[in-house]
């Protein structure tokens, strides 16, 4: 999608000063971020634009086009932690920024760039974090996505929304993933990829060992992707499907990032690696109960999203955990229809590299 100039985005392209983005840390969220990034970088083609990160999140940055660096820094989420705080603030005040957009709404997160004294503090109004911010905005309650409420603090003060906003992406060399299929001793052919894992109980579709027996039993490999916290179900997954299933799962993003950039097909819950996979360009199939798509979908757009079939009244909840009807948004997405749209989806892949 193309944007308005540099100009009519209210910017300067002698501008040379590097800009901050402080992102939610959430690993979709921090995917989302791009977008501020590409939108920046249209708007100041001429600042380097930097990204507050976590070290969980820091893989993500290097296959982030437009971002010169990520700044690691691990704040502990329970408490202000005001000695780290400083010492993050002499270090943001060492690199000299002019502006920083500060996407949560915490006071926390307006600490460490108020203490560096960066000239500009872009922010919406939240947590009376008066004198922490000094470019104040208002009306994010009415802005319907959150994409919408952090890619506006990108545009001038008042600035009219676009149709669309760019996509986030993911760049991914092509020699980076023969490597690490080598690595892996996974070969060269094609892989359906699993992520069976989510922020909450109630996103995590129900049937994922069923699907890759199924997958197996066609031939297909099938790789289980995800962190530490999905190893159980990953190696319930794998004792199902056989040895075509391969157990990735573990602490490294990076690992995910590169599995998702390999494998022909990725199949997600609403969750972080969705987002990783269709900024990739990997074709993706999304599995939503509990959420909206139209809110928590990536912005690339999926090959596939499946909800149930009749949505239930009490869709979507946004709940971690399900309160009513036994979890039926994800129980009644059966493995079977899964399956079809995922041959259905590899069959259009197979004929677009036939042509």
């Amino acid at each position: 999608m193309k944007m308005d100039s540099p100009k009519e985005l209210g910017g300067d392209a002698d501008d040379s000063r590097p800009v901050l983005i402080v992102p939610y840390m959430w690993i979709g969220d921090f995917v989302r971020g791009h977008t501020v990034v590409r939108v920046l970088k249209q708007r100041w083609p001429n600042r380097p634009v930097d990204m507050l990160v976590t070290t969980l999140c820091a893989p993500l940055v290097d296959y982030m086009p437009g971002v010169r660096a990520g700044v690691v820094w691990d704040l502990p989420r329970s408490r202000l932690a005001l000695r780290q705080q400083w010492s993050l603030a002499r270090h943001l005040r060492a690199r000299g920024y002019g502006t920083v957009l500060i996407m949560p709404r915490t006071w926390k997160s307006a600490i460490a760039p108020a203490l560096a004294g960066i000239p500009e503090r872009v922010g919406f109004v939240g947590e009376a974090r008066f004198g922490l911010l000094n470019r104040w905005r208002w009306g994010e309650r009415a802005l319907p996505r959150m994409i919408d409420r952090k890619a506006s603090l990108a545009l001038p003060a008042n600035a009219e929304r676009p149709p669309e906003w760019p996509v986030p992406q993911l760049s991914v060399p092509a020699e980076d993933v023969i490597r690490w299929r080598q690595a892996q001793g996974l070969g060269s052919g094609p892989a359906v990829a699993l992520a069976p894992g989510a922020v909450g109980p109630s996103k995590r579709w129900t049937y994922y060992a069923e699907a890759a027996r199924m997958l197996a039993g066609r031939g297909i490999d099938v790789w289980v992707v995800g962190g530490p916290n999905e190893k159980a179900i990953a190696a319930e997954i794998a004792a199902a499907g056989g040895p075509r299933v391969r157990d990735l799962t573990g602490h490294d993003l990076r690992n995910g990032i590169l599995a998702m950039a390999a494998a022909t097909l990725a199949i997600s819950n609403d969750s972080g690696l969705l987002h990783v996979a269709a900024a990739i360009g990997t074709s993706t199939m999304g599995i939503f109960g509990p959420t909206s798509p139209y809110h928590w979908a990536p912005l690339n757009g999926l090959a596939a999203t499946i909800k149930t079939g009749t949505p239930l009244p009490c869709q979507p909840c946004h709940r971690p955990v399900c309160s009513k009807n036994d979890h039926r948004c994800m129980r009644d997405i059966a493995a079977a229809d899964v399956l079809a749209i995922a041959e259905q989806v590899l069959g259009e892949i197979d004929g677009r590299a036939a042509r």
